[in-house]
């Protein structure tokens, strides 16, 4: 008889996001209850993706009667309200115990009232906190726009602290020593160096 497994889903909206926070929030939660993580679905992908693209489909597809998924919050299973009532409503049909550890819920296959009031209710609450995030930041862009504010990174030249240095980089590229090798000398990231040679006009 196969044993019962555990699976966590991680997800994040973007590459620049961490999933590491999630991690070990479930780690955190496994070894304090005692049982193991058998496999982790990690995905990088916006929540507005078919379930198939957030790996939600092969999640579904991996889980078994009496098995469990663990997640950091109920809003990494869905956008909506709807969506994630749809999907967890196909773990409970599958008999699958769900642990939802930011709202400090457990689901244990049962679909009564009680269950989809707490999660109508939870999802709901990530939803219109989503929305207002979301408000507040065009609102911030809307009044920066007005008030004449330059939105992103600047063009051009602009500042920068190798200012003065000039000489010292140019004769270093010619010497054939690496980018990398004079950015941990001039005490800058790679990016800044690379930036400050592009618009600086300084050759190799």
């Amino acid at each position: 008889m196969t044993e019962n497994k555990t699976i966590a889903y991680l997800r994040v909206s973007t590459d620049g996001q961490d999933l590491k926070n999630q991690k070990l929030d479930i780690l955190d939660y496994a070894q304090k209850h005692s049982f193991t993580i058998n496999d982790w679905i990690e995905v990088k992908v916006s929540s507005r993706k078919s379930t198939k693209e957030r790996l939600v489909d092969q999640l579904l597809d991996q889980l078994e009667t009496g098995d469990c998924l663990i997640v950091s919050e109920l809003s990494r299973l869905g956008r909506s309200v709807s969506q994630i009532i749809a999907i967890v409503d196909e773990l409970i049909k599958k008999k699958v115990k769900v642990i939802i550890i930011k709202q400090g819920m457990i689901i244990n296959g049962k679909n009564d009232i009680q269950t989809k009031t707490m999660i109508t209710m939870f999802s709901l609450f990530a939803e219109i906190e989503r929305d207002l995030i979301s408000e507040r930041t065009k609102m911030g862009l809307a009044r920066a726009k007005a008030e004449g504010k330059l939105i992103g990174r600047p063009t051009g030249k602009g500042k920068s602290k190798l200012d003065g240095k000039e000489n010292d980089i140019q004769g270093m590229l010619q010497k054939g020593v690496s980018r990398a090798s004079i950015s941990k000398l001039m005490g800058c990231s790679w990016p800044t160096l690379n930036h400050f040679i592009v618009t600086r006009g300084l050759s190799v």
